[in-house]
């Protein structure tokens, strides 16, 4: 969902230069103290140290064009790419070198903010590499990931194990926390990171003794954040340590690429519908849809593609119950059909390989190592509030099943139960989806979208013309983004909304460029990615209702990221059980009675949706919640299930089945990710012992909404003003349960929550 940052480092093969003292602008407790420096000043003492070695390689280059530079799409190719990052990697090794073998005494600026300089060449080159493997993908750019991902790993590797490098951080950090605790309190604290992460002394000498040079609470924060999260990853092994965890990452890294490739492999398959008996029950739009997916892989009849956006659908209204089974064991069955696309033995050795790194860095198992920079803090808070949501939304189940039974007159199947869900909602609120989908069409809800952003936080997009910026893809359509009080340039927006062979499913936001006051607050660069299969030529694109709440979370994220006013670009990234939380309490507004009225209009009457029909949908809003409930918190809560084991399981379809049934799962149902397509968590470590996060947030957003509709305006111009100075734009550079406490005035009540899916709060 977010964009990488790979900080590389290491000895340089390259001759240093600028690397002269900057010692007369910051000078410890002698001279002019960190917190008094301007941004202006750090950055120039910082990049005073680094080098000055010009790239070679095109894709290393600045970016050119409007807005500060846009990415140049229209020259990438693979070899190309290769080319860069290669070179990219040496730079940043140079970088590395520059700030670990400098000569003076640690400081925040020659050394903290340095290190956020680092790489930018290579930087660049990465952001449009992700871009390409994800939304273009093909063979020759999953031969090219193949290729590099173990380099990458390595070379990342380099600054974590950078004896000097982590000395020099550390120094400032111990500093910075030996002049805002008392001694008792230093000694504590040190305690304690020992205890939980360090596995051999570590020694200060000669210029890297710890100093106190006065650090304002933000850099104090950085700096501390950056000597913790170096010792996580190994930076205080020993050397039979650090080459044993270097080992394991890229290991590690060959194969998440390996997974993501044979799931995004399952995916771009379909099934052929040959007859229209079999599309029977299928509105209009998704008929017209299939038959597109069919005529664009040159196959008779109508084509359901092997992706969710266009599983779901056929789920949900399709008569022809065994071409149901069909479609469903399809889709469920990615990366889990004994073949050479299948995930389980990759799995098994990232679980291994897991657990293997955690215990050589002193946790009992990779839940804990993943969560010690989360608000969670720990597996065992997690679960407690899954278990909380667990029991009741399990109940739920037990009920729609019984009402779905009744109309369907047999035992309800996991390919049944979208299906009579739709009969039951029918039957109990006079609720047809068919009746939703045309109010919203795709461009009215991506219209609906900019005016939420507009009236919450004042940003107007204005789409550009074709050609105005190069794009990865002809499809993708470009927005200049500006606020509206002050017209002041904000950012660009790319929307890439259609499925294509290659690119991976689901829905993602990404940042090209995010905002940081040290590097120039450039314009922002953010995308947001989707999956819809294309109407045919002149047809309105309808999609669920479902599916415009996904657009307005994942355009949460952007808005996040285009709120974001940070002074050190590693504080643009939040913890993981916090940056759902932005995303998903957008999803509220699309319901709103003046988004409603404005854009979501039938598309043949021009009229917009009854008070009547939307009475219907917030009658029936906790309608099915079980379902919605127990598909994803199984897939969560088999997640830490998986990753808490003290022995890792090598048969992971023997572990996924006594897992659930361990929790109960209920027959009727799967997860909504079972574990041989799990890209959360197997592409990546990011959602790793982290898909709880998701409820984590939600627990948030939900007591954020209440406090909106409790205002009675949920375009509330107060909080929302609120929401976006403390919860978006601050980043990472304050604690964010304490920001929480700020904007709301208490913690989060997880009632609010409870009573949004229709559960009992008591």
């Amino acid at each position: 969902m977010h964009r990488r940052h790979l900080l590389i480092g290491g000895a340089s093969l390259f001759a240093l230069t600028g690397c002269a003292s900057a010692g007369a602008l910051e000078t410890g407790m002698t001279g002019p103290t960190a917190a008094s420096l301007s941004t202006a000043d750090e950055a120039r003492i910082a990049r005073a140290v680094l080098p000055t070695t010009a790239p070679r390689a095109e894709l290393l280059q600045p970016w050119t064009g409007p807005y500060e530079g846009v990415p140049p799409w229209d020259k990438v190719t693979a070899p190309k790419m290769r080319e860069a990052i290669l070179e990219g990697i040496e730079l940043q090794r140079a970088d590395i070198a520059a700030i670990a073998n400098n000569p003076d005494a640690p400081t925040f600026a020659n050394t903290l903010v340095a290190m956020e300089l680092v790489g930018e060449p290579l930087d660049r080159a990465m952001n449009v590499f992700s871009v390409m493997t994800s939304n273009i993908g093909g063979e020759q750019w999953d031969v090219l990931e193949t290729e590099l991902s173990p380099i990458l790993s390595a070379a990342s590797d380099e600054i974590t194990f950078n004896e000097k490098l982590f000395q020099r951080i550390k120094a400032v950090a111990d500093g910075a926390g030996a002049k805002g605790l008392n001694a008792r309190q230093a000694s504590i604290a040190q305690d304690r990171r020992e205890a939980a992460f360090i596995r051999t002394p570590i020694l200060s000498t000669g210029s890297n003794k710890p100093v106190a040079e006065g650090l304002n609470a933000q850099q104090t924060r950085l700096a501390e954040r950056s000597r913790d999260s170096f010792i996580r990853n190994g930076a205080a092994l020993d050397a039979a340590g650090k080459a044993e965890l270097g080992r394991i990452n890229t290991d590690l890294s060959n194969a998440f690429t390996g997974f993501g490739q044979k799931v995004v492999a399952d995916e771009n398959t379909w099934t052929v519908i040959a007859n229209e008996a079999g599309v029977k029950g299928l509105p209009a739009s998704n008929k017209a849809a299939a038959a597109a997916a069919a005529r664009s892989r040159n196959v008779q009849g109508w084509a359901i593609v092997n992706t969710r956006s266009s599983v779901d659908p056929f789920l949900t209204f399709a008569d022809d119950r065994a071409l149901r089974e069909q479609v469903w064991k399809k889709f469920v069955k990615r990366g889990d059909n004994n073949d050479a696309n299948d995930t389980k033995a990759t799995i098994a050795r990232i679980v291994a390989l897991r657990q293997q790194r955690a215990r050589l860095l002193g946790f009992a198992n990779h839940a804990e190592w993943r969560m010690q920079d989360t608000m969670a803090k720990t597996p065992a808070a997690a679960m407690e509030l899954m278990q909380r949501v667990w029991v009741p939304a399990k109940a739920r189940v037990a009920e729609e099943v019984a009402d779905m039974k009744a109309i369907a007159g047999f035992d309800i199947e996991p390919w049944d139960y979208l299906y009579f869900a739709e009969k039951v909602r029918k039957a109990k609120y006079d609720l047809d989806q068919n009746e939703l989908k045309p109010y919203f069409e795709l461009h009215a809800v991506r219209a609906a979208s900019f005016y939420m952003a507009e009236r919450l936080y004042g940003f107007v997009f204005k789409q550009l013309p074709k050609g105005t910026v190069s794009t990865f893809e002809p499809d993708v359509t470009t927005y200049e983004v500006t606020d509206k009080a002050t017209g002041k340039l904000i950012g660009l927006y790319y929307a890439d909304d259609f499925a294509r062979p290659g690119k991976r499913s689901g829905a993602w936001m990404t940042t090209y460029r995010s905002f940081s006051q040290l590097t120039g607050s450039k314009p922002i660069l953010a995308s947001n990615n989707n999956n819809f299969v294309k109407a045919e030529d002149g047809q309105p694109l309808l999609i669920s209702l479902d599916d415009a709440e996904t657009l307005f979370h994942e355009f949460g994220h952007a808005l996040h990221y285009f709120s974001s006013v940070v002074t050190y670009p590693s504080f643009g990234n939040t913890p993981r059980d916090f940056v759902e939380y932005p995303s998903q309490v957008h999803e509220h507004w699309v319901l709103s009675r003046p988004i409603l009225d404005g854009y979501m209009k039938h598309v043949e009457t021009g009229q917009p949706m009854p008070q009547a029909l939307v009475d219907k949908i917030e009658a029936s809003q906790t309608f099915n919640q079980g379902y919605a409930t127990v598909s994803y918190l199984s897939s969560a809560l088999v997640d830490m299930d998986l990753h808490t084991q003290a022995v890792p399981p090598t048969d992971i379809a023997a572990f996924e089945k006594a897992s659930l049934d361990r929790l109960g799962m209920p027959r009727e149902m799967v997860m909504r990710h079972r574990l041989p397509q799990f890209n959360h968590l197997f592409t990546s470590d990011a959602y790793s012992a982290g898909y709880y996060s998701y409820l984590w947030s939600e627990t948030m957003d939900a007591d954020t909404w209440a406090y909106f509709e409790e205002s009675g305006d949920v375009f509330n111009p107060d909080i929302a003003g609120r929401f976006k100075s403390i919860m978006l734009a601050p980043g990472n550079t304050t604690d964010r349960g304490d920001a929480y406490r700020q904007f709301r005035g208490r913690n989060p009540d997880v009632a609010a929550l409870l009573k949004v899916r229709g559960f009992p709060v008591s």
